[in-house]
C-alpha cells in the first residue's frame, strides 16, 4: 500500500484521481485545497486529513516525514498554472508526482522540472489517459501497421470537440489565460497528445480563429493533416446534439471514418494509476509533443478562414 497526498481536492477531476487511489488500494494521507467543500472525500477517504491553506498542509507533510510516516506519492489536481510549483514542491518533499493534464503550460517548463527530478531521484508522471482508450489504443496499432507498408502515409484528419460551459467558466480561473493556457491547453490538450503519439511531431501549426469560446486551427503532423475545433460555447453545437438535450460533442474522422470512442473514459484515471504503479507511467517527455502544440497555439495570431479550415469555424464567422 501506498501512502499518497492530494492537492486540488474540490476540484472537478479530483475524485477520479481519489476513486483511483481507493480502487489501486492505496491510502490518502493528506489533501489540501483553498476551498473547503470537499464532502466528496467521505465516499473515499474520510480519515484524511485536510488543510485550506497550503503552508500548514506543508507544515503537517514536513511532520509526518520527520515522525517517519512514508509519502510515496502526490496527486496534483489544481488549477493548471499551479501545476509547475506544485510539482517541485513534491519533488522536493521526495514524493513521486502524478499531474494532471497540462502537465505545466510552457516546454521550458518541461526542462527545468527534468533537472529537479533529477535532483531529487523522483519521477514525475502525466495523466494521459487517451493513450489508454481501448479505441484509440486499436488505432494507433491499425496507423503503425499502415505505416509500415506505407512510411510515408498522410492522413486527412477531423477533430472536433465541443464542451459546454456556462457563465461560471469565465469568471473562475478556466477563463483566465494566464492561469488555464487557454481553451486550447484546458480541453484540448489531451487531444494533441493523442494524436502527437499516434501520428508523430507537429510539423506546421496555422491557428485559423480564437476567441474566448473557440479555437480553430490546422496541424500538421509528421503522418497526418489535422484540422481542429474547440469550443466551450452552446450554440456551436451540432443541431441534432441539442435535439438530444446533450451539451457535449467529440468527433474524430480519419481518412473520413469515424473513430467510435465516445464511452470507455470512467476508469481510465484508475488504469492511468495501475500502469504508473507499475511503473509503466507517461513521464515528462511523453507530456513534451501537447505542450509545445499548446504552447504554440496560444501564441499564434489567428489568420482568419483560410487555407485548410475547420468547417464548423463558420459557426463563429459568417
Amino acid at each position: 500500500m501506498k501512502n499518497f497526498t492530494l492537492i486540488g481536492a474540490a476540484g472537478y477531476i479530483a475524485p477520479r484521481h481519489l476513486r483511483a487511489i481507493k480502487d489501486t488500494n492505496n491510502n490518502l494521507i493528506a489533501a489540501m485545497d483553498k476551498f473547503d467543500s470537499v464532502g466528496i472525500m467521505d465516499s473515499f477517504f474520510p480519515e484524511s486529513d485536510f488543510f485550506v491553506e497550503f503552508e500548514r498542509f506543508d507544515r503537517h507533510i514536513d511532520k509526518l516525514k520527520r515522525e517517519g510516516v512514508k509519502l510515496d506519492f502526490t496527486s496534483i489536481c489544481s488549477p493548471n498554472y499551479l501545476h509547475d510549483s506544485h510539482i517541485r514542491w513534491a519533488l522536493k518533499s521526495q514524493m513521486d508526482v502524478i499531474c494532471e493534464k497540462p502537465l505545466v503550460l510552457n516546454p521550458w517548463n518541461i526542462d527545468a522540472l527534468k533537472v529537479i527530478e533529477d535532483e531529487t531521484g523522483k519521477k514525475i508522471y502525466n495523466i494521459l489517459q487517451l493513450r489508454l482508450h481501448p479505441s484509440i489504443v486499436a488505432l494507433k496499432q491499425k496507423v503503425q501497421k499502415e505505416l509500415e507498408q506505407n512510411p510515408d502515409k498522410v492522413y486527412d484528419i477531423d477533430l472536433t470537440y465541443l464542451t459546454s460551459r456556462g457563465t461560471w467558466y469565465f469568471i473562475s480561473w478556466k477563463g483566465d489565460q494566464s492561469k488555464s493556457g487557454g481553451i486550447a491547453s484546458n480541453i484540448g490538450v489531451h487531444f494533441y497528445d493523442m494524436l502527437s503519439w499516434i501520428f508523430g511531431e507537429a510539423k506546421e501549426n496555422i491557428v485559423h480563429l480564437k476567441t474566448p469560446f473557440a479555437n480553430a486551427g490546422y496541424l500538421k503532423l509528421k503522418n497526418a493533416n489535422v484540422r481542429w475545433f474547440l469550443s466551450v460555447k452552446y450554440d456551436y453545437l451540432p443541431d441534432e446534439v441539442k435535439e438530444k438535450g446533450q451539451r457535449t460533442y467529440r468527433s474524430i474522422t480519419v481518412d473520413n471514418q469515424e473513430i467510435e470512442f465516445s464511452g470507455g473514459f470512467t476508469d481510465l484515471h484508475t488504469r492511468s494509476y495501475e500502469e504508473i504503479l507499475k511503473g509503466n507511467g507517461f513521464g515528462l517527455e511523453d507530456a513534451r509533443n501537447s505542450i509545445e502544440i499548446v504552447s504554440t497555439i496560444r501564441n499564434l495570431e489567428p489568420i482568419g478562414l483560410r487555407g485548410e479550415y475547420h468547417p464548423f469555424c463558420k459557426k463563429v464567422i459568417n
